[in-house]
């Protein structure tokens, strides 16, 4: 009897596609943490198998879609630079600057929709770069319409931070500060939605200072915008681009 249950008997091991299959069961019913596990089973046990590569990109994906975006940067880090002439090297790319934002919005953030100017944006400013990076070196991708929308609302983003900075310079009546911040997203940061909230701050910085000739070359800009020329705050963003979604990679 001893005998029959020792330990050393040999181990059955699957397939490679059996763990590849079953990893995308779990995934489609939405068990990434189970697919995770198969995953880095492929990963470990078939390290130069067919399924090794397309493993790995998945596996960015299932961390991301888990909630695990430390997982998922790093992950894409690891692809980048193990695989660089893979086909889903553009995904690997896409998703660490996804992945970035995400690292550090916060689970309390993402329930409560909690407006996000006046928290730290020093991963949105890391997935700004990233995202950048992606765009510059895949401009044909498939996923950079996605990469150029979430540009778009990084940018907003971060100059909402600038300028919720900028405000509370300017309840304490630190106007050289307020306006360091109102021009740093009129000259680095143009073209969003903040630009004219940022010109109506330095305008208002430039009248408390006595820069009289300064504070009408602003009026000028906001009168051709047809812009308010009082302090007026901005409404809140009515789409959060960073939701837990994200596209699945090609398969290669």
């Amino acid at each position: 009897m001893l005998s029959s249950c020792s330990t050393d008997a040999p181990v059955i091991e699957k397939p490679e596609k059996v763990y590849y299959d079953l990893a995308q069961k779990r995934m489609k019913a939405n068990n990434f943490f189970a697919a995770i596990e198969t995953l880095e089973m492929i990963e470990s046990r078939y390290p130069f198998g067919r399924y090794a590569e397309q493993a790995q990109s998945e596996l960015i994906y299932a961390y991301y879609m888990n909630g695990e975006d430390a997982g998922s940067h790093e992950a894409a880090e690891k692809f980048i630079r193990l695989n660089p002439r893979h086909p889903n090297i553009d995904y690997a790319y896409f998703m660490r600057g996804l992945a970035s934002y995400t690292l550090d919005a916060g689970m309390f953030a993402r329930v409560f929709k909690s407006d996000q100017s006046s928290r730290d944006v020093s991963g949105a400013k890391q997935a700004f770069s990233e995202l950048s990076e992606f765009l510059i070196r895949f401009p044909q991708s498939q996923y950079a319409p996605y990469a150029a929308q979430r540009l778009i609302f990084l940018r907003a983003l971060i100059a909402k931070n600038e300028l919720a900075v900028a405000d509370y310079y300017m309840k304490r009546k630190a106007y050289v500060a307020a306006l360091r911040r109102a021009k740093y997203v009129i000259e680095n940061i143009p073209n969003t939605s903040e630009t004219l909230r940022a010109v109506t701050i330095a305008r208002d910085c430039y009248k408390e200072l006595g820069y009289f000739e300064l504070m009408e070359d602003m009026d000028a800009v906001l009168v051709k915008n047809d812009a308010p020329t009082s302090l007026t705050k901005t409404k809140k963003p009515s789409r959060n681009f960073f939701s837990r979604k994200a596209p699945a990679p090609s398969s290669s």
